[in-house]
């Protein structure tokens, strides 16, 4: 087992026949900066084309998981959204296109595009402290990676309607209860955890894998592109009219209701960027 920084944002562990990738910006409750966004997208990419990984598990570094964009780097710099990818579409999924099963291990909160982050994984496992949240409609902006198709997939439309128009934390046991999770285990077995699922999948026939895996893709989802393109039109729309000097303000009201929503120590700040 070894252990590589990548980009100083990311941090890379490869085993036998699986990789983990972990988020790395704690500071930041690892915020997705165009920094961040790049070197996901090409760690990704190069795994995905690694015969030797057969299976890749996607963290963040303690306490969260992902609080989504990074909001102060977008308030100040808007262009940054696709900044580094020479091709638009390398920026239309939080990971890209990948034939290698990928498992989110959920440790804290995901919060906006980091639950969209968490929605692209093909399954997840979630800490007892993980929370998701869906907070585009608290700051002002629209989901641009797949949230309004996956979401309503993952629990129903119901529920995601709900999630996304109050804006409020669903924690790990109704998670669970509401299938969007495989599995909620104490915090201190969720990468031990995921990494037995990596290695069960690692020791299957890999090509199987892939051909099952891409099944199962190909008949979930049907007409995705089509809802993808709609929610990105939404998107990109509604962020060319939008003044983003308030993004901050509304940051640090999502971060207090996020605080009060929460039994965790005042020290545990679900959002912060």
């Amino acid at each position: 087992m070894s252990v590589e920084q990548v980009d100083d944002v990311l941090l890379l562990e490869r085993s036998d026949g699986f990789a983990v990738v972990t988020l790395h910006r704690p500071a930041a409750r690892n915020a997705l900066s165009a920094a961040l966004r790049r070197a996901l997208h090409v760690t990704l990419s190069t795994l995905d084309g690694d015969p030797e990984v057969r299976a890749v598990v996607i963290t963040g570094s303690d306490p969260a998981f992902c609080a989504g964009l990074d909001l102060r780097e977008l308030a100040t710099a808007p262009d940054s959204l696709g900044a580094g990818f020479s091709d638009a579409s390398d920026f239309r999924r939080p990971i890209p296109q990948m034939g290698t099963p990928v498992i989110g291990a959920i440790n804290g909160v995901a919060v906006t595009g980091g639950f969209e982050l968490a929605l692209a994984c093909d399954f997840l496992i979630a800490s007892e402290h993980a929370r998701f949240a869906d907070t585009h409609a608290r700051i002002g902006i629209m989901p641009g990676w797949g949230l309004t198709v996956e979401l309503p997939r993952a629990v129903g439309l119901r529920r995601a309607v709900e999630l996304s128009t109050t804006g409020n934390f669903l924690d790990a046991a109704t998670a669970y209860d509401w299938g969007l999770v495989n599995h909620v285990v104490p915090h201190d077995e969720l990468l031990p955890q995921a990494r037995s699922l990596a290695a069960d999948i690692a020791g299957n026939d890999p090509a199987g894998v892939r051909h099952l895996l891409a099944t199962y893709r190909s008949g979930a989802r049907v007409g995705l592109d089509e809802a993808i393109e709609v929610e990105q039109r939404a998107s990109r729309d509604w962020l060319a009219q939008r003044d983003t000097s308030d993004f901050e303000e509304r940051r640090r009201a999502v971060t207090e209701r996020g605080r009060i929503q929460t039994t965790a120590s005042d020290d545990d700040d679900p959002v912060t960027d």
